[in-house]
């Protein structure tokens, strides 16, 4: 089946659906000039003085917390970037009522800046920061713009809410993404290599009608899917794609 066919028969597939979730990765957000940690340009073939999986790992944190912001906030913070087509389409799919969810590893937030409301965040977010020993709250700018060890007015060290290497994932939000999948009637997955566990497994848990891949490159996973495109998600979703008229904090 020739790219614009799958296209196609993805539109009839929405079109049908009453519940479609989305589940997607990093390669959702390489359109808004987000590198992908994995890709042959991404952040895990740049160099660095420790390998980027020892320096995002909880140990590593710990240990040596002034280099471990330093990279963080050369590397993991875009506060330039902007929601794409994909976003956008979702957070459309959405407002329709067909989309229920939005489960993604990305911790940009690009989809709730595009409008999404229900969106599961497996990987936490880059906007959400808490003091390590008095819990108070502080967003982006407390991170991105200290210096060097970001701290609290109590003098405790203001963590990002992102899941570092060595650390569980949030269990709430794998129960919620598990029912979400599996009362899904249509799950589209879209711009992930589908090698990262637990996240991948997820998609195990989908007993809907459709099951599509969008990704540039074959995945493990390819063989369980009912439709699989090699297109930029965005370009895929493009049809969907509505962006507000003013742009949304």
């Amino acid at each position: 089946m020739e790219e614009k066919e799958k296209k196609e028969q993805l539109k009839e597939w929405i079109a049908e659906a009453k519940r479609i979730v989305f589940f997607g990765g990093a390669g959702v957000s390489t359109e808004s000039n987000i590198p992908d940690f994995r890709s042959t340009d991404g952040l895990y073939h740049q160099e660095y003085a420790y390998p980027p999986e020892q320096i995002l790992s909880h140990s590593f944190y710990k240990r040596n917390p002034s280099e471990f912001f330093r990279f963080y906030r050369n590397k993991m913070i875009y506060r330039d970037a902007k929601p794409n087509a994909a976003h956008y389409a979702l957070a459309n799919l959405e407002a329709q009522g067909k989309l229920t969810a939005v489960v993604t590893q990305n911790i940009d937030g690009l989809h709730q800046m595009a409008g999404s409301k229900h969106v599961l965040e497996l990987h936490g977010s880059i906007h959400r920061n808490y003091c390590e020993q008095c819990g108070k709250f502080y967003g982006l700018d407390a991170v991105a713009d200290s210096e060097d060890i970001p701290r609290c007015s109590c003098g405790g060290i203001i963590k990002p809410d992102v899941v570092l290497y060595e650390e569980g994932l949030d269990q709430n939000i794998i129960q919620e993404s598990v029912n979400q999948i599996y009362k899904a009637d249509l799950m589209i997955v879209g711009g992930t290599s589908l090698t990262v566990y637990p996240a991948a497994g997820m998609l195990d848990y989908f007993h809907g009608n459709h099951l599509v891949l969008i990704n540039r490159d074959a995945t493990p996973r390819d063989n369980m899917a009912d439709l699989c495109i090699r297109e930029k998600i965005g370009e895929v979703l493009a049809d969907y794609c509505q962006p507000p008229s003013s742009p949304m904090i």
